[in-house]
């Protein structure tokens, strides 16, 4: 298997995501006791997902996340499982002064071991083109 690969009983994959998200009018609250307590809830939640966070980047104003994928969850839902969870908890314990943590959207790309050139010159090959 080649490195970096995963492999289960159906299928073989290598995904990974960069996720980017801000904080409701890009209000600067992920700091101290709310950056580390955030930190932890994405940590769960990954656990929880069976997912693999590579890095993780908490400003005050805005969320840097690169995290393993699985075929199975779709980029969009493991980013609503993360915001979602975190928003929950982080509004019960914490007074923002906002009417939700998140802003509704998200920056999310797609991470790989080769180039899409590579790819498509596999692909032609494959194809006899």
């Amino acid at each position: 298997m080649p490195r970096g690969y995963s492999k289960e009983r159906t299928n073989v994959h290598n995904l990974h995501y960069h996720f980017i998200w801000c904080p409701k009018y890009r209000k600067k609250v992920l700091t101290g006791d709310v950056a580390a307590e955030f930190e932890s809830l994405i940590e769960e939640k990954a656990a929880e997902l069976e997912l693999e966070i590579l890095e993780l980047a908490i400003q005050p104003d805005h969320v840097h996340l690169f995290i393993t994928g699985h075929p199975k969850l779709s980029p969009n839902k493991i980013i609503q499982q993360i915001k979602g969870y975190s928003s929950r908890v982080l509004r019960d314990e914490y007074d923002f002064g906002l009417p939700s943590l998140w802003t509704r959207s998200y920056f999310v790309s797609s991470a790989g071991e080769v180039s899409s050139q590579t790819i498509e010159a596999y692909i032609e090959a494959q194809t006899g083109q």
